[in-house]
């Protein structure tokens, strides 16, 4: 029997902390699940780790790509209906899975939910503003400005994923960011207002820490939704918006930086999206 959700977690050098996540999901009151272990090309332990700890675990290896490509790598290894995501620094309490399920039941084939979550920055709770504040329903304007979906808190059916497309391998980061706007571009998102996920910040090798002007991979997730024909006129719009908001944010950056080269190319990405005025419009290229 296949088992209904397939839980993927991809790592990195992260033979300190995979172990804790997998037992996070070895612990959820939900059991008809299968994991898959991503080891992303890492140099340190990791794989002997979990192999030796886990042997019943699924361990897939590949040359080092990034998260993306494991995580689609998982994807394409895995056998669940729905499909839950866990970085190998993040944890899950017991109930995540369950709560999840439970609403995919009403909810038919084309199907995405999330949790509220906990966030810890190293080691001490971290209070959200709200700006951060998670929600269902349709939020596109919002998922705009900022990441609203934690990976380690969604849950996804395998048909919308496939519908929507995987995660992009080009973009070393944003690549949440960018799966989140093509999908609430065209679908309502269901939320779990339960803090089912704990979030660990402060690692020296997370995604955010590592890559600087993240901005600039949410610019090219922002122009492949504007090249989407199917984007209604208002997202279209406030898509316009964000993406020279954006484009002038990266711009002074580079500039003070000294990148000017750098800074006119946004400059001018902005300005194919404005008008006379220097108002954001929706027939830039």
């Amino acid at each position: 029997m296949m088992p209904f959700v397939s839980v993927i977690i991809p790592t990195y050098n992260r033979a300190h902390l995979v172990q804790r996540a997998i037992r996070s999901v070895l612990c959820q009151s939900y059991t008809d699940y299968e994991i898959v272990v991503v080891d992303d090309g890492s140099t340190d332990s990791t794989h002997e780790i979990v192999r030796e700890a886990f042997p019943e675990i699924a361990v897939i290896t590949q040359l080092h790509a990034g998260v993306s490509a494991a995580r689609n790598k998982g994807i394409q290894h895995s056998t669940g209906r729905l499909l839950a995501f866990l970085d190998s620094d993040d944890e899950w309490l017991p109930e995540k899975l369950s709560r999840q399920v439970n609403l995919y039941g009403s909810n038919g084939t084309e199907f995405i939910c999330h949790t509220d979550e906990i966030w810890m920055r190293n080691g001490e709770p971290v209070s959200q503003k709200g700006i951060h504040r998670k929600q269902g329903g349709k939020f596109f304007e919002r998922a705009l400005e900022r990441c609203l979906i934690s990976p380690s808190s969604v849950m996804i059916s395998r048909g919308l994923l496939d519908q929507v497309g995987w995660f992009d391998p080009e973009l070393p980061a944003a690549e949440d960011y960018d799966l989140w706007l093509r999908i609430t571009a065209f679908h309502s998102v269901d939320f779990v207002p339960e803090k089912l996920v704990v979030k660990h910040g402060g690692s020296g090798d997370q995604l955010s820490m590592t890559t600087q002007a993240i901005d600039i991979f949410r610019i090219r997730a922002i122009t492949k939704i504007l090249a989407n024909a199917d984007l209604q006129p208002e997202y279209r719009r406030a898509a316009v918006k964000e993406l020279v908001r954006k484009c002038r944010i990266v711009a002074l950056g580079c500039s003070k930086r000294g990148k000017e080269h750098e800074a006119d190319t946004y400059l001018e990405l902005a300005r194919s999206y404005t008008n006379s005025d220097g108002e954001p419009e929706c027939s830039g290229s």
